[in-house]
Protein backbone atom coordinates (compact mmCIF):
# COMPACT_ATOMS: atom_id res chain seq x y z
CA UNK A 1 0.00 0.00 0.00
CA UNK A 2 1.47 3.34 -1.11
CA UNK A 3 1.53 6.48 0.79
CA UNK A 4 -1.52 7.93 -1.19
CA UNK A 5 -3.63 5.38 -0.04
CA UNK A 6 -2.63 5.00 3.44
CA UNK A 7 -3.31 8.34 3.89
CA UNK A 8 -6.99 7.87 2.33
CA UNK A 9 -7.59 5.49 4.48
CA UNK A 10 -6.57 7.58 7.88
CA UNK A 11 -8.46 9.83 6.58
CA UNK A 12 -11.36 7.50 6.63
CA UNK A 13 -10.85 6.44 9.85
CA UNK A 14 -10.47 9.73 11.16
CA UNK A 15 -14.09 10.82 9.24
CA UNK A 16 -15.32 7.74 10.54
CA UNK A 17 -13.99 8.70 14.09
CA UNK A 18 -15.49 11.93 13.95
CA UNK A 19 -18.53 11.29 12.85
CA UNK A 20 -19.36 8.46 15.40
CA UNK A 21 -18.15 10.78 18.22
CA UNK A 22 -20.39 13.91 17.10
CA UNK A 23 -23.07 10.94 16.80
CA UNK A 24 -22.55 9.83 20.13
CA UNK A 25 -21.72 13.35 21.54
CA UNK A 26 -25.40 14.29 19.86
CA UNK A 27 -27.01 11.39 21.54
CA UNK A 28 -25.25 12.22 25.32
CA UNK A 29 -26.43 15.93 24.65
CA UNK A 30 -30.08 14.67 23.84
CA UNK A 31 -30.28 12.57 27.03
CA UNK A 32 -28.65 15.58 29.13
CA UNK A 33 -31.86 17.22 28.08
CA UNK A 34 -34.43 14.94 28.80
CA UNK A 35 -32.45 14.60 32.18
CA UNK A 36 -32.44 18.25 32.93
CA UNK A 37 -35.79 18.41 31.50
CA UNK A 38 -37.23 15.91 33.97
CA UNK A 39 -35.35 16.63 36.82
CA UNK A 40 -36.55 20.55 36.25
CA UNK A 41 -40.20 19.13 35.94
CA UNK A 42 -39.82 17.21 39.45
CA UNK A 43 -38.37 20.27 40.95
CA UNK A 44 -41.08 22.29 39.69
CA UNK A 45 -43.75 20.19 40.55
CA UNK A 46 -42.11 19.74 43.71
CA UNK A 47 -42.15 23.73 44.19
CA UNK A 48 -45.66 23.71 43.43
CA UNK A 49 -46.68 21.22 45.92
CA UNK A 50 -44.65 22.42 48.50
CA UNK A 51 -46.30 26.56 47.79
CA UNK A 52 -49.80 24.87 47.31
CA UNK A 53 -49.18 22.83 51.04
CA UNK A 54 -47.91 26.28 52.20
CA UNK A 55 -51.32 28.06 51.15
CA UNK A 56 -53.28 25.44 51.98
CA UNK A 57 -51.69 25.97 55.26
CA UNK A 58 -52.35 29.53 55.83
CA UNK A 59 -55.83 28.87 54.35
CA UNK A 60 -56.70 26.93 57.10
CA UNK A 61 -54.99 28.86 59.82
CA UNK A 62 -57.29 32.19 58.47
CA UNK A 63 -60.84 29.73 58.33
CA UNK A 64 -59.49 28.76 62.24
CA UNK A 65 -58.86 32.34 62.89
CA UNK A 66 -62.57 33.58 61.11
CA UNK A 67 -64.28 30.65 63.07
CA UNK A 68 -62.80 31.96 66.45
CA UNK A 69 -63.34 35.25 66.03
CA UNK A 70 -66.58 34.43 65.06
CA UNK A 71 -67.23 32.36 67.87
CA UNK A 72 -66.06 35.10 70.07
CA UNK A 73 -68.26 37.51 68.67
CA UNK A 74 -71.37 35.22 68.92
CA UNK A 75 -70.67 34.39 72.53
CA UNK A 76 -70.09 38.34 73.37
CA UNK A 77 -73.44 38.87 71.58
CA UNK A 78 -74.93 36.11 74.07
CA UNK A 79 -73.32 36.94 76.94
CA UNK A 80 -74.92 40.67 76.19
CA UNK A 81 -78.28 39.07 75.81
CA UNK A 82 -78.18 37.11 78.93
CA UNK A 83 -76.66 40.59 80.82
CA UNK A 84 -79.43 42.52 79.50
CA UNK A 85 -81.83 39.89 80.35
CA UNK A 86 -80.57 39.38 83.98
CA UNK A 87 -80.70 43.42 84.30
CA UNK A 88 -84.18 43.52 83.43
CA UNK A 89 -85.51 40.82 85.99
CA UNK A 90 -83.07 42.63 88.55
CA UNK A 91 -85.26 45.66 87.76
CA UNK A 92 -88.77 44.35 87.95
CA UNK A 93 -87.31 42.84 91.39
CA UNK A 94 -85.75 45.90 92.23
CA UNK A 95 -89.56 47.55 91.06
CA UNK A 96 -91.47 44.51 93.36
CA UNK A 97 -89.31 45.71 96.53
CA UNK A 98 -90.43 49.48 96.13
CA UNK A 99 -94.02 48.10 95.57
CA UNK A 100 -93.76 46.36 98.78
CA UNK A 101 -92.18 49.14 100.56
CA UNK A 102 -95.43 51.36 99.92
CA UNK A 103 -97.80 48.24 101.53
CA UNK A 104 -97.23 49.73 105.22
CA UNK A 105 -98.66 52.77 103.99
CA UNK A 106 -102.39 51.74 104.48
CA UNK A 107 -102.39 51.12 108.19
CA UNK A 108 -104.91 48.95 108.15
CA UNK A 109 -104.44 46.93 105.44
CA UNK A 110 -100.65 46.11 106.68
CA UNK A 111 -102.24 45.24 110.73
CA UNK A 112 -104.59 42.61 108.69
CA UNK A 113 -101.61 41.66 106.49
CA UNK A 114 -99.00 41.54 110.16
CA UNK A 115 -101.49 39.34 111.56
CA UNK A 116 -101.80 36.33 108.81
CA UNK A 117 -97.79 36.89 108.88
CA UNK A 118 -98.06 36.23 112.82
CA UNK A 119 -100.53 32.93 112.39
CA UNK A 120 -98.81 31.35 109.48
CA UNK A 121 -95.44 31.93 111.37
CA UNK A 122 -96.84 30.53 114.40
CA UNK A 123 -98.24 27.44 112.88
CA UNK A 124 -95.04 26.62 111.50
CA UNK A 125 -93.02 27.32 114.82
CA UNK A 126 -95.06 24.90 116.97
CA UNK A 127 -93.87 26.37 120.10
CA UNK A 128 -95.02 27.23 123.43
CA UNK A 129 -93.61 30.60 123.17
CA UNK A 130 -92.27 32.69 120.39
CA UNK A 131 -90.27 35.84 120.06
CA UNK A 132 -91.94 38.51 117.30
CA UNK A 133 -89.23 41.09 115.99
CA UNK A 134 -90.09 43.85 113.97
CA UNK A 135 -88.87 47.14 112.62
CA UNK A 136 -89.35 49.97 115.38
CA UNK A 137 -91.76 51.54 113.20
CA UNK A 138 -93.95 48.89 113.47
CA UNK A 139 -94.18 48.21 117.43
CA UNK A 140 -97.35 49.82 118.23
CA UNK A 141 -99.56 48.00 115.28
CA UNK A 142 -97.13 44.55 115.86
CA UNK A 143 -98.54 44.69 119.32
CA UNK A 144 -102.17 45.39 118.19
CA UNK A 145 -102.00 42.47 116.04
CA UNK A 146 -100.61 39.94 117.55
CA UNK A 147 -103.67 39.98 119.68
CA UNK A 148 -105.78 40.18 116.49
CA UNK A 149 -103.19 36.75 115.15
CA UNK A 150 -104.29 35.12 118.95
CA UNK A 151 -107.78 35.30 118.28
CA UNK A 152 -107.75 34.33 114.52
CA UNK A 153 -104.82 31.49 115.32
CA UNK A 154 -107.49 29.70 117.80
CA UNK A 155 -110.32 29.97 115.52
CA UNK A 156 -108.71 28.34 112.27
CA UNK A 157 -107.17 25.75 114.82
CA UNK A 158 -109.01 25.13 117.76
CA UNK A 159 -106.18 25.54 120.21
CA UNK A 160 -105.00 28.27 122.11
CA UNK A 161 -102.06 30.08 120.65
CA UNK A 162 -98.67 29.93 121.94
CA UNK A 163 -97.77 32.68 124.27
CA UNK A 164 -95.64 36.10 121.92
CA UNK A 165 -93.40 38.35 123.57
CA UNK A 166 -92.19 41.36 121.47
CA UNK A 167 -88.33 41.09 121.25
CA UNK A 168 -87.59 44.93 121.30
CA UNK A 169 -83.77 43.95 121.28
CA UNK A 170 -83.09 42.90 117.98
CA UNK A 171 -85.67 45.10 115.64
CA UNK A 172 -85.64 44.38 111.87
CA UNK A 173 -83.87 46.96 110.24
CA UNK A 174 -85.76 50.64 109.14
CA UNK A 175 -87.91 50.67 105.77
CA UNK A 176 -86.06 51.58 102.91
CA UNK A 177 -85.30 55.33 102.01
CA UNK A 178 -87.41 56.91 99.78
CA UNK A 179 -87.21 56.64 96.03
CA UNK A 180 -85.58 54.19 94.10
CA UNK A 181 -84.91 50.31 95.59
CA UNK A 182 -81.18 49.45 95.45
CA UNK A 183 -79.62 46.49 95.56
CA UNK A 184 -78.11 47.39 98.99
CA UNK A 185 -81.41 48.43 100.15
CA UNK A 186 -82.65 44.87 100.08
CA UNK A 187 -80.27 43.66 102.74
CA UNK A 188 -79.73 47.15 104.90
CA UNK A 189 -83.54 47.56 105.02
CA UNK A 190 -86.29 45.89 105.68
CA UNK A 191 -90.36 46.74 103.70
CA UNK A 192 -92.38 45.61 106.58
CA UNK A 193 -93.33 41.78 108.27
CA UNK A 194 -92.29 39.83 110.78
CA UNK A 195 -89.82 37.36 111.98
CA UNK A 196 -91.20 35.20 114.29
CA UNK A 197 -88.50 32.74 116.69
CA UNK A 198 -88.46 29.98 119.34
CA UNK A 199 -88.70 31.47 123.04
CA UNK A 200 -84.38 30.30 122.92
CA UNK A 201 -83.99 31.78 119.69
CA UNK A 202 -82.57 28.51 117.81
CA UNK A 203 -85.81 27.96 115.47
CA UNK A 204 -86.57 31.18 112.96
CA UNK A 205 -89.84 31.80 110.61
CA UNK A 206 -88.50 34.64 108.86
CA UNK A 207 -91.78 36.18 107.60
CA UNK A 208 -90.37 39.68 106.39
CA UNK A 209 -92.13 40.69 103.03
CA UNK A 210 -88.47 40.88 101.60
CA UNK A 211 -87.61 37.30 102.49
CA UNK A 212 -91.44 36.37 100.78
CA UNK A 213 -90.62 38.06 97.44
CA UNK A 214 -87.68 36.63 97.47
CA UNK A 215 -88.56 33.30 97.58
CA UNK A 216 -91.57 34.12 95.30
CA UNK A 217 -88.94 35.29 93.09
CA UNK A 218 -86.74 32.32 93.20
CA UNK A 219 -89.45 30.00 92.99
CA UNK A 220 -91.33 31.45 89.82
CA UNK A 221 -87.74 32.50 87.86
CA UNK A 222 -88.41 30.26 85.05
CA UNK A 223 -92.00 31.69 84.63
CA UNK A 224 -90.72 35.23 84.89
CA UNK A 225 -88.34 34.93 82.08
CA UNK A 226 -90.75 33.15 79.69
CA UNK A 227 -93.37 35.85 80.18
CA UNK A 228 -90.82 38.72 79.77
CA UNK A 229 -89.26 37.42 77.17
CA UNK A 230 -91.20 33.88 75.82
CA UNK A 231 -90.19 30.39 75.69
CA UNK A 232 -86.80 29.23 75.46
CA UNK A 233 -85.71 27.79 72.32
CA UNK A 234 -84.58 24.51 72.13
CA UNK A 235 -81.83 23.47 70.72
CA UNK A 236 -81.31 20.37 68.10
Amino acid sequence: MNDTEVSKTISQMVMFIKQEAEEKAAEIGVSAEEEFNITKLQLLEAEKAKIRKEFERREGTIEVKKKVEYSKQLNESRLKVLQAREDAVQTLLHEAFSALAALSKDQAAYKRLLTDLLVQALYKLQEPRALVRCRQADVQLVQDAMGAAQAKFKQEFGKPAPDMELDTAHPLPPPPRAGTHTHDDEFQSCCGGVVVTSADGKIVCSNTLDDRLRITYSQNLPDIRTVLFGAPQLAY
